[in-house]
């Protein structure tokens, strides 16, 4: 079954769940063209919003110092930093109204984003923008705003806003139908899937790369850092040597684990469920608490799958 005889069969009888490709080829096609309800993307796109919101915060404070018109980022520097793809429209606000106005614009549309109004026009021009700020200011960006830079291309890519959105309600008014199961949404919670694994696993081949993950003193050397960590565990890591070594493998034996499982059945979804609450652990052990929040939302639809799939049933 091709997945343009998919769609007609989802044309056909949109309230039915197609029937699974079997073989090899079958996988494939089920992975990426299997119609997939909006729920799990809402939830994310809401939850990514959020993200955008606390991420602009934390820009909001030094705004003028990096970008402004005599900012310590000039656009000329910035330039020399970005690949060379790169292009910012954050490059055109050459005064210190037109920076706010564009970054205040941003803030706009996380929260239309996160509302769900006008929703498809509104998740492409967040991620517009805020790969137009990552790229005004590249040395700036953390894992974090990475994160969040694919979450909104694959909010953008499915259709989050056709539940729990103002538009939804505005949908209802009209009379529209119910939100039905579609490819978009299956495309999306996949990119999403491929993402958070391609994640793990860089993450886990970046840290076998240094001795304090092998020889366990890693989580030691994190929670050091005075500088970016929120819990200071150093107290606890110097008197029991096998606490420290037991954080330090098992984030890294989850990543490796995470990272291989999700593409099982039998393991995806407890692991998924296991990451909403490891990846923001992780996040916080390693001074990185809105990565971790990140990483917790890839999670989201693998570990709801269940939950969603026979709601829309």
């Amino acid at each position: 079954m091709s997945p343009n005889a998919i769609r007609r069969a989802e044309a056909d009888a949109p309230g039915l769940a197609p029937a699974r490709v079997p073989g090899l080829a079958g996988t494939w096609l089920n992975f990426w063209f299997t119609p997939a309800p909006a729920e799990p993307l809402a939830v994310v796109r809401m939850l990514t919003a959020t993200l955008g919101l606390l991420l602009a915060w934390s820009y909001a404070g030094d705004l003028q110092t990096w970008f402004g018109p005599q900012g310590m980022i000039p656009v000329e520097t910035a330039r020399q930093w970005r690949p060379a793809f790169g292009v910012s429209l954050f490059d055109l606000a050459a005064t210190s109204s037109a920076v706010t106005a564009s970054f205040a614009t941003l803030v706009v549309v996380f929260i239309l984003l996160g509302v769900g109004f006008m929703t498809q026009a509104a998740a492409i021009v967040a991620a517009v923008l805020w790969a137009s700020l990552l790229h005004r200011g590249p040395m700036l960006a953390g894992p974090a705003d990475d994160c969040l830079a694919v979450l909104l291309w694959c909010v953008a890519l499915g259709p989050s806003g056709q539940v729990w959105s103002v538009d939804r309600l505005l949908a209802d008014r009209l009379g529209h139908g119910p939100a039905q199961p579609t490819v978009r949404a299956c495309i999306a919670v996949g990119l999403l899937q491929v993402h958070a694994a391609a994640i793990a696993a860089a993450g886990l081949l970046s840290q076998l790369k240094g001795d304090v993950w092998w020889d366990g003193t890693a989580a030691w050397w994190l929670a050091g850092r005075a500088d970016s960590r929120l819990v200071d565990l150093t107290a606890a890591f110097t008197g029991s040597e096998y606490l420290m070594n037991l954080v330090t493998h098992a984030i890294t034996g989850f990543e490796a684990v995470f990272a291989a499982g999700l593409w099982f059945t039998a393991t995806q979804t407890p692991l998924a469920r296991a990451g909403l609450v490891a990846w923001p652990l992780i996040g916080l052990v390693a001074g990185e608490p809105l990565w971790g929040f990140a990483m917790g939302i890839f999670c989201v639809p693998l570990a709801g799958r269940g939950l969603f799939t026979a709601r829309a049933a």
